[in-house]
């Protein structure tokens, strides 16, 4: 499938197919475990009911008005074209695009009353894939980089894999954890012959025996060079990176989970035949293999024009088919309990409708989607005023929110990491946990 490529109305060029990264360490040494079973809270320890999260990020900043929080009784001019129907749940309705979501609502939250001041792209996704407002002397590691530095991984298994491109520099990326923790990048549909991983692709003809005699050559010469900068947070993280790479290419474990062949082909077609579908399956093959953080992302929801042409015809519906897919294969495998779906953008877009029959960017009201992992099903948390300008009940902010993900993933949202030069930092400095969201 070729690559299409768009930009969003700040110029940023993004291509539909793939990408995937791994962050660096294996794991945590037995000391720093310890560490972190000490600063972690009895209460946290005891919340510990996920192991891994999948996060659909919905690039462009998504009407969620117009998806998770609509305003039928909203003037014209506000509540839009879409009418909400029923779910499976009783007084939660939703758009009637999603009518398959719909059907597998006992198995979600949603969370109405977020909200931030963001409403610049960048900004905004960093704000959402940090849990920590961006700042000019910080940069902020992604939750992915967070999963990937704390919680052990399987050896031979990445623990840290994204899909899509997330905007901004430091999106995505290790932060102040630095460079072991930026992601390895695969291309192409996952089960089909142009997916190519690089950094941990061989060459045609290139054997592992080939590449592990050329790392011994490295290390060789490397010995009396690395003397000369050892603080180099480069240098380490490219060595860290580099033993990563190995340890997978000597594993058939993440081979394996991108062989889509062996699932059934009525299956594959639930997911969608396309890249975004095809990810999601994948997303829940590495789930099964250890990963503990995906990222699967879906760009072209900077809606100025033709807000609901758009979504109606090309955005809601994969969303809808592949998103209560995956809720749905994750329950059936009995792996929803363990994993966290969360279904997010950087912000929503403003409840008045413009000239051009889109809407523009607005944080200080807006709505995401969790599942599994110990969050409520058939639940709302949270509400927006008449006309969705901001939250009306239970206002929180993504810090909040990511605090109660990693909550359930067994971590103190306090929990201090170090930059590379010593420097302690909280995971998250102002969220708080969301005990209402939790089950």
């Amino acid at each position: 499938m070729a690559a299409r490529t768009w930009t969003d109305c700040e110029g940023f060029h993004r291509r539909d197919f793939l990408k995937l990264g791994t962050a660096g360490l294996l794991g945590l040494t037995l000391p720093e475990l310890l560490r972190l079973e000490a600063q972690a809270s009895p209460e946290s320890r005891a919340r510990a009911k996920a192991k891994s999260v999948i996060m659909i990020w919905l690039a462009g900043g998504p009407s969620t008005i117009d998806m998770w929080d609509l305003k039928p009784e909203a003037p014209e001019g506000i509540r839009g074209e879409f009418k909400p129907i029923k779910t499976n749940v009783a007084g939660i309705e939703i758009c009637e695009h999603l009518p398959m979501m719909a059907k597998v609502m006992d198995k979600c939250t949603v969370v109405r009353s977020l909200y931030h001041n963001i409403g610049a792209h960048e900004l905004g996704t960093l704000y959402m894939t940090t849990g920590n407002r961006p700042s000019l002397s910080i940069k902020y590691p992604s939750l992915g980089s967070i999963c990937a530095k704390v919680l052990p991984t399987p050896r031979g298994v990445p623990p840290y894999v994204t899909f899509g491109l997330l905007r901004g520099g430091n999106a995505g990326g290790g932060g102040y954890l630095g460079t072991a923790y930026n992601p390895f990048e695969v291309e192409g549909q996952p089960g089909s012959r142009n997916m190519r991983v690089r950094g941990i692709s061989l060459p045609t003809g290139f054997s592992l025996e080939d590449l592990e005699n050329r790392n011994k050559l490295l290390e060789t010469f490397d010995t009396s060079f690395r003397a000369l900068d050892e603080a180099a947070d480069l240098a380490a993280g490219l060595d860290r990176f580099h033993q990563q790479a190995l340890d997978i290419l000597r594993s058939d474990k993440t081979k394996k989970a991108f062989d889509l062949d062996s699932e059934p082909a009525s299956l594959r077609a639930r997911y969608g035949q396309d890249n975004f579908g095809q990810s999601a399956l994948a997303a829940r093959r590495l789930i099964e293999a250890g990963v503990r953080f995906v990222t699967i992302g879906t760009g072209g929801w900077d809606t100025h024009g033709n807000n609901f042409t758009s979504l109606k015809q090309r955005l809601l519906p994969p969303v809808d088919r592949t998103v209560s897919a995956l809720i749905e294969d994750l329950a059936q495998r009995g792996l929803l309990d363990s994993t966290i779906v969360y279904v997010a953008g950087e912000f929503n877009r403003t409840p008045r409708i413009n000239r051009n029959a889109g809407r523009d960017h607005w944080g200080r009201s807006m709505a995401v989607v969790l599942a599994g992992g110990g969050f409520k099903g058939g639940f709302v948390y949270g509400s927006t005023d008449a006309q969705g300008m901001v939250p009306a009940s239970n206002p929180c902010t993504p810090d909040d929110i990511c605090a109660t993900m990693f909550s359930l993933l067994g971590l103190d949202p306090h929990y201090e990491l170090h930059t590379n030069t010593g420097r302690p930092m909280p995971i998250f400095r102002e969220g708080k946990v969301l005990h209402a969201l939790i089950s």
